[in-house]
């Protein structure tokens, strides 16, 4: 019977991934990817071959795709599914996936590593005991503004993951939603050009003036505590 690996990559830095996860990339018979050219620059940099059976694992596919990766580990295929960073299925492809595999019975293995979220979190210098991941918020404004105001009462610290191209106007519809709250906006993480915005919404919207707003972004935003919230 064959076996899944989930293979956890790198969010910024190459030298994060774990010694397990690049012996187990060598070994993989089947590869299940975003972006092919991102995979190739992990493989080519720790030096072993690129597996002969690829696919390129994207959310538009990914229900076609499952028959065939299922036939696979009937035939005792060892298959590793990973993204271009972080975790698959957080914010990615790969739970509908799992989700069958499970129901057939293959084994299913996870490589852990590190976390966009868990490091911004970190980051944030917000409380970190609980918290809610959001991922992407919806594009249309009314769309947004109910997503970020099931979790206004709530007071756990929330995480999201955005665009560049659609920061501020998320920043400026979450301040509109949930008050000036203490927030943190990271860039980059793990890479050279990492930083990261702290201070209340509004605040940091105005340092975002002068940023070239290019890279990955990782928000956390204060959960309705009065010591995180400005009030008027």
């Amino acid at each position: 019977m064959g076996k899944l690996y989930v293979i956890g990559t790198p969010i910024g830095s190459i030298e994060d991934i774990s010694f397990r996860a690049v012996r187990v990339l060598s070994e993989i018979q089947l590869l299940l990817c975003e972006d092919t050219r991102i995979t190739r620059k992990l493989y080519a940099h720790f030096n072993i071959p690129f597996p002969k059976k690829v696919l390129t694992y994207i959310e538009p596919r990914e229900e076609k795709l499952i028959p065939q990766v299922l036939e696979e580990l009937g035939k005792g295929t060892i298959i590793g599914l990973c993204s271009d960073s972080g975790m698959p299925c957080i914010s990615d492809p790969g739970y509908k996936l799992i989700l069958e595999i499970v129901k057939m019975g293959h084994e299913i293995e996870v490589i852990p590593s590190g976390s966009a979220v868990e490091s911004a979190l970190v980051l944030s210098a917000l409380p970190t005991s609980s918290y809610t991941f959001k991922g992407f918020s919806p594009r249309k404004e009314g769309d947004c503004k109910k997503f970020l105001s099931q979790d206004k009462e709530l007071p756990h610290t929330l995480v999201f993951f955005e665009s560049p191209f659609r920061l501020q106007r998320f920043l400026s519809i979450a301040l509109e939603v949930l008050g000036d709250r203490q927030c943190a906006v990271c860039f980059e993480m793990t890479k050279k050009f990492q930083r990261v915005y702290r201070g209340f919404i509004s605040e940091v919207l105005e340092k975002l003036k002068n940023d070239p707003l290019k890279g990955e972004v990782t928000v956390t935003i204060a959960g309705n505590h009065p010591k995180f919230i400005r009030h008027p």
